[in-house]
Order: structure tokens, then C-alpha cells, then sequence
């Protein structure tokens, strides 16, 4: 088996990207290499080069790069001539999916959701979202938190707290009130209790909410992990002030955290739930908007989008939820590999004062400094690893393996991990006591 990266050295020819491409590309420019082939944790350069894969699409590719049970499921829908096209019609590709969603992940965990073929992206379910909440209470306030990040149209975006995400917009971001975070004033002030006050106080100066809209891991806001009894606290919250609570479950969902959905065995059910990344299991786009029946107040066409149901997608979803959700194997697998790049990390942060973020299969560790962070990860291409950054300062490394990795592998690629931050630290110390 092969555990080791072989990273190609030279810089491939970019000109026709310089020429044509726009600027706004990023992750191209942290990893400069022009990509043609990936299978399972793997990705190959168009030199020869093998990359071990720790951004997995950024959580697009749960299940890692062209897995052969469902690759095999998509080209046998399409050497059948299978429908392509994404309007809402009904579908055999989408019988199946809703059939195998129905069966493996929502009767199990006693959900009783409808489903909304929103767009293709994460953004599209966060948008239908937070329209019909308000839709569904007349009311026109949002409650996001602070570091949450939920997109980049408009709506999604002013639920967004990066100020250089935000700036992009052009217009005012309005009708969102950004309120902290649970432990964003640290573990002594409990942030669940500063919003029960500021929604109890008809003079704070906060309208009655229509949504209150949350990640249980904020994925680009630093890998920071709400605590359950918070979660319980701000659904009651919720609830109690008339306000629909929105799980944003599509970089922490479809495995990620451990169970199907990041907020399962925690005491409460989420009126509406936004999927997306890896849903198709191929990377392929797919979202989904989930909410309670009695909230699909939509009349027909009132949300629409010429891309509303991906069927290749379809095709490849329901594999997926077959194959690695019918039994508590595949989740239980998630959870153990998880402990293990926490124990990896908890060592780190006790060796060098680092802060170990996230849960399950989605994990950071807080460096301090998106200078040393953009260091290690950068020394970590360089030796075949791909791995990025988040947090409101790009302080925090971020490992977002598939969740099949095999252990030896993992095991590899932290050793790289490691072997780079003992580098910088080195270098950092040797440069401070001169």
C-alpha cells in the first residue's frame, strides 16, 4: 500500500490561466500545480506527481476521489442514457435518491423532513433557507453568529461574519444580527445567555427573529465546536422567541463529524437543515434545503432555478447512503479515526501552547498566526500534502481527510504534518532568540 507522497518540483506551464482566468482564484495559487487524475486519498499532477488529499475538495469528497462503487453507479446511468438535465421533474434518478434517504438516513434517526432541490451549492440551500423562514413567520431578522460563514450570494452572505467576504458585496448587507458565538468571550461568559437577554429586552434594539441560523462547527471560522448544552440552549431559545432554527450542516454534515448530520444525539431537531458538499458523494454539485412539513408553505415555482436537481448527482447520492450508511460500520469507523487525529493534535497543543479545534473527522489545530500556518502548510505541499487554513486570521491548519482514509495513511500524512511544525517552531525559536 502506498503511504508515501511523491510531489512534483516544478511549477507547470500557467499561461493560458494568467491569460483567461480571473483573479479571484485562490486555491490555485496556495497549491500551483495542474491536476488531471485522483483516486481514493490521492491526487496526480500532470508531471508525475502524487499528492495525499487532507482538503478532500474542501469536504466535497467525504468518501475520497472517484470511489468505485459509485463511479460505477454513474457510468451505468449514463451509458443508459439517463436523464441530465436538472429541472424538477420526476425522475427514476430522484426516486432513488429521496427513496434511499428516506430509508437509510431519515426513518433511522426518526426525521420526518421534506426536501427542497434548492440550486446546486451551498449557498442556494442557505438563500431558500432563510427566505422561507421568513416567509413562514412574516418576520424579516436573522440571528448568525460571529466567525459563521454560510455563503456568498446575498442573503447567505450577510449571514457571513468575514469583513473581507462581506466587502465584496457591493450593498448592505442587511436584516442579520451577528451575535456571539458559544466561547467566542471565552469559557467564562455564556454567550446562549447573552442572547436570551437581547431577545428578552424589547429595548436591546434586536427585532424578534425569523431565524436563528448556526453551525455546530463553523468550518471556515476556525474549526470552532459549539458544545452540545449550548446547541440545546440556543434551539430552546429559538423556539421560545417564535424563530426557526437552521442547522447549516453542509461542511460539518454527510459524515464529517461523525453522525450523518453534526447535530444528532444532541436533545433537540433543527427546523430546517442546509446539505450540500458531500451529499452527491462525487463532487458533484448537489444541495438540499430540509425543513419540517408543516413549514413547505412554497407555492409552486415561488423558488425555482434551471438547476434545481442534479440527477447525475442523484444517482451517485444514493449509492453513497446505501453503501456507507445502511449499518453503524462506516460511522463508527469515522468516529475512531477522528479520535485519532485528536490525540495527534492534543499532543501538539500540550508540546507547543497550540489550541486543538473541531470534532469527529473535522479538525484544526490554532497555531496562533496565520504567518506560521501559511508556513507549515505551505512546507506540507511542498512534501505532498495538500492541507489548508481557516479561521478569522487563517490561523488555524485545517485537516479535512476523506473519511476512508486508511489508518497508515492518516498516520502518514500527520507525521508530515507534524515534521513541518516542529520545523517552523525551530525556526520561530531559533529566529526570537537572536
Amino acid at each position: 500500500m502506498t503511504t508515501t507522497p511523491k510531489p512534483s518540483h516544478q511549477i507547470p506551464d500557467r499561461d493560458i490561466y494568467e491569460r483567461r482566468e480571473s483573479g479571484v482564484r485562490s486555491y490555485a495559487r496556495a497549491m500551483p500545480r495542474q491536476f488531471g487524475r485522483a483516486e481514493g486519498v490521492w491526487m496526480h499532477d500532470n508531471q508525475g506527481g502524487r499528492y495525499l488529499d487532507f482538503l478532500s475538495g474542501c469536504s466535497t469528497l467525504n468518501y475520497g476521489h472517484n470511489h468505485p462503487i459509485l463511479k460505477q453507479a454513474l457510468l451505468d446511468y449514463i451509458a443508459g442514457d439517463g436523464i441530465t438535465h436538472g429541472l424538477d421533474l420526476h425522475t427514476d434518478a430522484k426516486q432513488e435518491f429521496l427513496t434511499a434517504f428516506e430509508d437509510v438516513i431519515l426513518k433511522p434517526r426518526g426525521l420526518d423532513y421534506r426536501a427542497m432541490f434548492t440550486g446546486p451549492t451551498g449557498t442556494n440551500a442557505v438563500e431558500a433557507a432563510i427566505k422561507l423562514a421568513r416567509k413562514v413567520t412574516g418576520r424579516e431578522m436573522v440571528i448568525a453568529f460571529t466567525n459563521g460563514f454560510h455563503g456568498m450570494t446575498l442573503g447567505a452572505l450577510a449571514c457571513t461574519g468575514n469583513a473581507a467576504k462581506r466587502g465584496g458585496a457591493g450593498v448592505p448587507l442587511s436584516h442579520v444580527s451577528h451575535e456571539p458565538y458559544d466561547g467566542y468571550y471565552g469559557p467564562d461568559v455564556d454567550t446562549a445567555e447573552l442572547l436570551e437577554q437581547r431577545l428578552a429586552d424589547p429595548s436591546s434594539g434586536l427585532d424578534a427573529p425569523a431565524a436563528i441560523l448556526v453551525e455546530t462547527v463553523q468550518g471556515e471560522g476556525g474549526l470552532n465546536a459549539a458544545s452540545p448544552d449550548w446547541l440545546r440552549r440556543i434551539a430552546q431559545i429559538a423556539k421560545a422567541h417564535g424563530a426557526l432554527l437552521i442547522v447549516d450542516d453542509i461542511q460539518a454534515g454527510c459524515g464529517r463529524t461523525g453522525g450523518f448530520f453534526s447535530f444528532e444525539d444532541m436533545g433537540f431537531t433543527p427546523d430546517i437543515v442546509t446539505l450540500a458538499k458531500s451529499l452527491s458523494g462525487m463532487g458533484l454539485p448537489f444541495a438540499l434545503t430540509l425543513f419540517s412539513p408543516e413549514l413547505d408553505q412554497w407555492s409552486p415555482g415561488e423558488h425555482n432555478g434551471t438547476f434545481r436537481g442534479n440527477n447525475h448527482a442523484f444517482v451517485t447520492a444514493a449509492a453513497a447512503l446505501r453503501h456507507f450508511w445502511s449499518d453503524g460500520t462506516f460511522q463508527s469507523d469515522v468516529r475512531r479515526r477522528g479520535a485519532l487525529v485528536e490525540q495527534r493534535f492534543d499532543k501538539l497543543a500540550a508540546e507547543f501552547g497550540f489550541e486543538q479545534r473541531g470534532r469527529g473527522m473535522m479538525r484544526g489545530l490554532n497555531v496562533g498566526s496565520g504567518e506560521l500556518a501559511s508556513t507549515i502548510t505551505g512546507a506540507c505541499f511542498d512534501q505532498g500534502l495538500i492541507i489548508e487554513t481557516s479561521g478569522a486570521h487563517d490561523e488555524v491548519i485545517k485537516v479535512l481527510a476523506p473519511l476512508v482514509i486508511d489508518d497508515a495513511v492518516l498516520t502518514a500524512g500527520l507525521d508530515i504534518l507534524e515534521g513541518n511544525i516542529r520545523a517552523a517552531m525551530a525556526t520561530d525559536y531559533a529566529v526570537a532568540a537572536e
